[in-house]
């Protein structure tokens, strides 16, 4: 019992009001440069005095930035202590650093060594913040790389909008009378509320909707496949002698739609690309192209945006604000490229192509900046395009979409499966209006597209949320440049 008690951290965490406190850093190499940028990050009017004999570049620039710090270019004098709060030293000199505990220690000053845990009196976390939350996480000095995976893990699952969240509630508490006592009772019962009818109400509402188009779409087309496609004496065989009829690259079909819906569940796009070079090389017409793949990919979507929604990878409010444009963009699409065929094929897909080249390279370098959200409020008619181009393109609606709002700083994992959710009802609505006009055309292809996709969909939506934020942005940019070159060549030649 006694092992199990020691082994607990018994730090009490606090946050200090820095701004308000006077800091001591001493040293100014590489380590100094850490603890400086870990504290002014934190409270940007921090009153910090750095003292040491050699000054990093890099510390007198962002000290530079900071009019309320101050620094001093010597050796550290036992003087410099006076007047201080805190203390947190960064040289190489172990013996220094403890005199200076000792006699700051003494005069009732707090202190932080670096990478000595023996020595602190405090440990400097590693820090998660979305606007006014912050999370300090503490390993209690047994591991800073535990404690910088653990914030980069937290960083990636936390959304942005969490802050939003927070001046909202704030904004509430602020509206109510009463004492302390019944404040934090009202805020339990309207947030209570707010959860019950989020995650039930709406969340009951938005699965019917997708359950019953579900339902009457594969009626229709279960009813069209049986009776214009499967001969009587079919239905009567085995499913042996039925697969034997099947085409003799069915295999490979289901193989391709499982290797699509990997790409598409974990990047949200590549999928319509990858099926349409299977249909195009059996010479299919680009309307019964596009019509085939919104048929597949409206189960393989369905399959994918219900785990994305199972995993948590979906922005509620996101969702609802691509939901209603798309699947109007998707209805003109498939409505136009009914009427006009293929003549349009030559001027759009390259134009198209080139934005989102444009966007792919975006993304790729946003991976090695730390690039803030910016502000954006064109949902509509981003979610109206995509859908328009995705169904009148063949294709598009992952890549515009999804690469403009990670390119305006969103979160990818929480883009991914926000876009994958909404494109089951733009599939939907494609593929019930190409239905409607054309039938259902190659339903071999289409039935072998939709078995890989939906074997695929839960391992690809798990995997979306596992990726770091920098592998992320690589691969998508590098998925997005490669679409895009592949259309552009293609129009070229």
């Amino acid at each position: 019992m006694q092992k199990n008690v020691k082994s607990k951290n018994h730090l009490y965490p606090v946050f200090l009001k820095l701004e308000e406190m006077s800091v001591l850093l001493v040293g100014a190499g590489n380590v100094g440069l850490e603890k400086l940028e870990s504290l002014l990050g934190n409270s940007p009017e921090a009153a910090i005095t750095v003292v040491a004999p050699f000054i990093k570049q890099e510390v007198r620039e962002l000290l530079q930035k900071h009019p309320a710090c101050h620094l001093i270019e010597r050796g550290y004098e036992h003087a410099d202590l006076e007047g201080k709060d805190i203390v947190v030293l960064a040289t190489d000199n172990p013996s220094l650093h403890k005199q200076i505990k000792e006699v700051a220690n003494a005069k009732g000053l707090l202190v932080n060594v670096a990478d000595t845990p023996d020595l602190c009196d405090f440990y400097l976390g590693s820090i998660v913040q979305k606007g006014s939350l912050k999370i300090a996480i503490s390993t209690n000095g047994k591991s800073p790389t535990a404690s910088k995976r653990i914030r980069q893990v937290l960083d990636e699952a936390l959304p942005g909008e969490l802050d939003e969240v927070l001046q909202k509630l704030h904004a509430i508490r602020n509206k109510l009378s009463g004492d302390f006592s019944y404040k934090v009772k009202e805020m339990n019962r309207i947030t209570q509320a707010m959860v019950e009818k989020s995650g039930s109400t709406n969340g009951r509402y938005w699965r019917k909707i997708a359950k019953y188009c579900t339902i009457v779409f594969v009626s229709m087309i279960v009813g069209y496949f049986i009776f214009s496609y499967l001969p009587v004496h079919q239905i009567g065989g085995t499913l042996a002698d039925w697969y034997g009829t099947l085409d003799s690259n069915f295999h490979w079909m289901v193989l391709a739609g499982f290797m699509a819906q990997m790409v598409d569940g974990a990047t949200s796009m590549g999928y319509g690309v990858t099926s349409s070079i299977i249909l195009q090389s059996a010479h299919v017409s680009p309307a019964a192209i596009s019509g085939g793949i919104h048929t597949a990919e409206m189960f393989t979507s369905g399959a994918s945006g219900y785990s994305h929604y199972r995993f948590g990878n979906v922005n509620k409010k996101l969702f609802r604000a691509l939901l209603i444009p798309g699947v109007i963009g998707a209805v003109l699409g498939a409505l136009l490229l009914v009427k006009f065929g293929e003549t349009h094929i030559q001027y759009i897909r390259p134009i198209m192509a080139a934005y989102t080249m444009i966007l792919g390279i975006r993304i790729f370098t946003n991976a090695f900046r730390n690039g803030g959200k910016k502000k954006f409020a064109r949902y509509g008619w981003l979610a109206g395009v995509g859908g328009f181009l995705d169904s009148f393109g063949g294709g598009g609606w992952g890549p515009i979409v999804t690469s403009t709002l990670i390119t305006k700083g969103r979160t990818p994992r929480f883009v991914v499966g926000s876009v994958s959710l909404t494109e089951f009802f733009v599939t939907l609505a494609s593929a019930i209006t190409f239905f409607t006009l054309i039938g259902l055309q190659n339903w071999q292809v289409v039935l072998a597209l939709i078995i890989g996709g939906v074997l695929a969909a839960p391992i690809a939506a798990r995997l979306a949320g596992k990726l770091p934020r920098k592998t992320s942005f690589l691969v998508l940019g590098t998925v997005v440049m490669l679409w895009s070159l592949r259309i552009i060549l293609k129009a070229l030649l």
